[in-house]
């Protein structure tokens, strides 16, 4: 039996590659989150990890609260970087693959093309450093680790998807950021790119996002258009977003991913985010 040790598996990420495994006789999914085991607590890592002898471990455990990271920047270390440090130490000290996954937050988001794996990050926020540090102690404390960064998840659970739906119930029209660009990514499509990359010995990071490009506006007019809403999608600019929301951190304005590792060691695409989110919807 291949144990994968997953934690945060109560996430949408968690679940869908849960989802994706579900047939797999020979598969057994070891489900952790924050009730069943504390990442941030090395001796309990090692011990969860020694008693139940998974073959591997997908991170999916985080901080992702972007305005949260700013407000408690200690305990978005913790979760993002402590835990991941730790989960490192355990897999090298067991020889096994870990995989773990970042984020879009770690570039600047000041660019004019999509980044590639071996661009150079810069995060702007608290959420992309904590993150990008976690980065660097996987690199750091393990020696067979995949890094798989995405961007603009959604799955089963609380997500940009169902909140613009649950706002169009109450409101006519939405003002939605038309200038911060991305990558829509169904948390099942990066299942299964997990699922295909895990049985590899192709380490290294990876950008792992639905194909396409398209503003937050856009995305919800997508989203709308698809399940027939007739509420009106208003673009705002970030600034004004700010205005409005004056607490909220800054984000990448063009934080577009580019799979590149994935084509080039694995011969890998993804989805067109306009399917994968059709998909989603039925």
């Amino acid at each position: 039996m291949y144990k994968i040790m997953v934690t945060g598996c109560n996430g949408q990420l968690g679940r869908a590659i849960k989802q994706v495994y579900e047939n797999e006789a020979d598969t057994e999914i070891l489900g952790t989150d924050v009730p069943d085991l504390d990442i941030t607590d090395l001796n309990a890592v090692r011990a969860y990890v020694k008693e139940n002898a998974p073959n591997a471990i997908v991170n999916c455990a985080a901080a992702t609260n972007v305005d949260g990271c700013e407000k408690d920047t200690d305990l978005a270390y913790k979760i993002n970087a402590i835990g991941p440090r730790n989960l490192a130490i355990a897999a090298n000290e067991n020889d096994i693959p870990l995989v773990h996954i970042s984020t879009d937050y770690v570039f600047p988001g000041d660019g004019n093309r999509p980044y590639i794996e071996f661009d150079e990050t810069a995060p702007k926020s608290a959420y992309g450093r904590t993150k990008l540090a976690g980065e660097r102690f996987v690199q750091q404390f393990s020696k067979r680790w995949y890094i798989v960064r995405t961007a603009w998840l959604y799955g089963e659970g609380k997500n940009f998807v169902r909140t613009m739906l649950s706002l169009a119930e109450k409101n006519d029209t939405i003002g939605v950021v038309d200038d911060q660009v991305g990558n829509p990514t169904s948390a099942l499509e990066l299942a299964r790119a997990i699922k295909a990359l895990l049985p590899t010995d192709q380490y290294g990071i990876y950008h792992g996002t639905c194909e396409g490009i398209c503003s937050w506006a856009d995305f919800t007019e997508e989203i709308f258009r698809l399940k027939g809403v007739s509420t009106k999608v208003e673009h705002i600019s970030s600034e004004e977003y700010k205005r409005r929301f004056p607490a909220s951190a800054d984000r990448p304005a063009y934080s577009a991913l580019d799979n590149y590792m994935f084509r080039l060691n694995l011969d890998y695409r993804f989805a067109d985010w306009k399917d994968a989110l059709k998909e989603y919807l039925a």
